[in-house]
């Protein structure tokens, strides 16, 4: 074999694996085409749609900075002030069905204070709301009407914290006149009520600038019931509010689960706009016959008054301060009370 052959030879060799390996190429996928997220704005402002589906989804919230300030305000250490933040996350998602809008909202709050120092707990982490809707039915944990109240800080709108209940209820909404039922889930501890359920109503209707709330509820457990009466209207620069509460209930751990502070509770406030940025509310509430803190029910009164003050320091950031002055059948019987909150909201 003489040098030209073997030179030929290499060549044809090195040509097949080249021809081999141009066989073998990796050849890069196209890229698939990006799908942006899509404003929907069938349900106002904020909602997006999901990829890939008709679900628009919103989500939001607000963080919160506050200090409290009270006569024994901080149970960890008996003092009479507390500082503590919050985060608050809701999620809501929203569709068109044949059977009316469906909705799902779920909220979630974590809280922590530095009485972590002192507690077992450092921090809590709660569900808010949790619910289900669809059309005017709705079922799941959420405030319930007892939650509403008047403007301002210085009311005593329900005397119990069960504003929010595992509940199911239908609501219809029309354009001057709503009304709704719901059935909640009322559990106390065994030997005082134990399982048992609650019902409630409620009528709104707004005559012009006028709007009128009727809230009745009933306590199958411990059969006794509640009536509250709520009107707002404009009148000046600002807004004036008035409910009524008429409560039954025993003296015992039994009471009513809808309001239990006493038999009568009056309260109004009158929130005065004095700029877009600056609102000033003066308020107060007013009981007869009120629940003396250990149970029991007589002729002593209660009654707080106090004022709060909303402004906004730039949109979205918002500084609320209010101070009441209350006087409660309680060990404290006269004392001061209220915080300066900042929440940036988003």
């Amino acid at each position: 074999m003489n040098i030209k052959s073997l030179l030929l030879g290499s060549a044809a060799a090195l040509a097949a694996v080249s021809g081999a390996q141009a066989a073998d190429a990796i050849v890069a996928a196209e890229p698939e085409p990006m799908e942006y997220v899509r404003v929907c704005d069938a349900f106002g402002t904020g909602y997006f749609y999901i990829p890939g589906t008709e679900t628009c989804l919103k989500i939001g919230g607000y963080v919160r900075f506050q200090v409290d300030a009270g006569q024994d305000v901080n149970t960890a250490n008996d003092s009479d002030w507390d500082a503590w933040s919050r985060v608050h996350l809701n999620f809501t998602a929203k569709s068109d069905t044949e059977l009316g809008t469906l909705t799902s909202v779920a909220a979630v709050r974590v809280e922590a204070s530095q009485d972590a120092v002192y507690t077992v707990n450092p921090g809590a982490a709660y569900i808010d709301e949790a619910y289900i809707q669809l059309g005017g039915f709705k079922v799941g944990r959420y405030y319930n009407p007892w939650d509403k109240g008047i403007n301002g800080e210085s009311d005593w709108n329900s005397g119990t914290q069960n504003t929010r209940m595992q509940s199911v209820g239908y609501f219809y909404t029309g354009s001057a006149f709503t009304a709704g039922i719901q059935v909640d889930e009322l559990s106390r501890a065994e030997g005082i009520g134990g399982q048992n359920v609650g019902l409630e109503g409620i009528v709104t209707a707004k005559f012009g600038a006028v709007a009128f709330d009727l809230l009745g509820a009933y306590d199958f457990g411990a059969e006794e019931g509640a009536v509250r009466a709520l009107v707002s209207a404009p009148v000046g620069p600002g807004t004036l509010q008035a409910l009524v509460v008429y409560s039954t209930g025993l003296g015992d751990h039994n009471d009513n689960a809808y309001d239990n502070r006493g038999e009568w509770t009056l309260a109004a406030s009158y929130a005065f706009k004095v700029s877009d940025k600056l609102t000033i509310t003066p308020g107060g509430s007013y009981i007869w016959n009120a629940n003396d803190g250990t149970g029991d029910y007589g002729s002593d009164e209660a009654w707080r008054a106090g004022l709060t003050v909303d402004y906004t320091i730039v949109p979205g950031f918002t500084a609320k301060v209010t101070a009441n002055y209350n006087k409660v059948q309680t060990v404290a019987d006269e004392f001061w009370d209220g915080f300066v909150r900042l929440d940036r909201s988003f």
